[in-house]
């Protein structure tokens, strides 16, 4: 696996250091053992840092964490995303179409201090405007919500370009992307590109795959912000470089928690006293609870994780 192997292209040991974030999360896992100290010094050290840095590595150490940890580094957004994804796919699955309000609701169940700004600038790329009150799938709010909380920094500085080139001034740009002139695409088009050259070049690796970029703009021709913004979420290159999502065609295909659920559903079935009856109630129960829009402010912690209807519906991929 390329991605595993490149912890062997480092050059030297401050590299690694940097780029792997290790110093950040001794440093956190230290200040956890003291603020815990009565909790975790009668298990002992050695179980202590061993239990906390697997956690790092199977992306579970985001859960119920301040906002400020979990996007800390690109591993911690990362693994945030597909903590998202794995606990509310069933919403998806369902075809349940929620406000970014009640997205907020369902990503402080995993983060007590989400903040909404977040929740609404993925929700306006899916409606391509002002979120307000809009209905979203889960399916298109999840790739827009990995573009915007995987690469905020990136958008801040996009729309800054794009608002000076709105107000007809030139982004500072350098060098002009491989495209040739003739090709058919609008002088805002070839302006933002200008732009999205010259923010490689100033954030590095801290920004989309420069080659999905300038393929959504030469498709997408004239150049609307959110569009723009959109295409680039569901662009397959980039789902991979975050490497957390599956595709689209399988974001809500789960065969192990579907076999769980069948199990349950089977246990209902066949418990004693239970009757056909009984067994409709119980699986009206389960689906009821899997509900997004069931008292989304005061739901139980516990039931984060629920991956509730089997129900399997067509969901918007705009």
């Amino acid at each position: 696996n390329e991605n595993k192997m490149s912890r062997f292209s480092f050059t030297s040991a401050e590299d690694y250091l940097a780029k792997s974030s290790v110093l950040f999360y001794l440093g956190d896992a230290v200040t956890q053992l003291l603020e815990h100290k009565q909790e975790y010094t009668q298990f002992g050290l050695t179980r202590f840092f061993a239990e906390y840095f697997s956690s790092v590595k199977n992306g579970n150490h985001v859960l119920f964490r301040e906002y400020s940890y979990i996007r800390a580094t690109p591993h911690n957004r990362a693994s945030f995303i597909r903590m998202f994804w794995r606990c509310y796919r069933q919403i998806g699955r369902s075809g349940d179409l929620l406000s970014a309000l009640e997205y907020r609701s369902l990503l402080q169940l995993l983060c007590p201090d989400f903040p909404a700004e977040v929740v609404e600038n993925a929700a306006r790329m899916v409606l391509t405007e002002d979120a307000g009150d809009g209905l979203v799938s889960f399916s298109d709010f999840v790739y827009a919500f990995q573009l915007q909380f995987y690469y905020q920094e990136f958008l801040d500085s996009l729309l800054a370009i794009y608002k000076d080139l709105l107000a007809g001034r030139s982004p500072h740009a350098a060098v002009v992307p491989t495209a040739s002139p003739e090709e058919e695409s609008s002088p805002e088009t070839w302006a933002l590109a200008q732009g999205l050259q010259d923010l490689c070049e100033r954030l590095g690796d801290s920004l989309p795959p420069r080659s999905c970029m300038l393929e959504v703009l030469e498709q997408t021709g004239r150049v609307s912000y959110y569009s723009f913004l959109m295409h680039l979420a569901k662009h397959e290159g980039l789902n991979q470089t975050v490497g957390v999502l599956p595709s689209q065609s399988e974001l809500l295909v789960d065969p192990e928690m579907d076999q769980e659920l069948e199990k349950l559903l089977s246990q209902i079935s066949v418990s004693p006293g239970s009757t056909s009856s009984g067994s409709a109630v119980g699986l009206k129960e389960v689906q009821r609870r899997a509900s997004p829009r069931r008292n989304l402010h005061h739901r139980r912690r516990m039931e984060v994780e629920s991956d509730g209807s089997t129900e399997e519906t067509d969901s918007s991929e705009n």
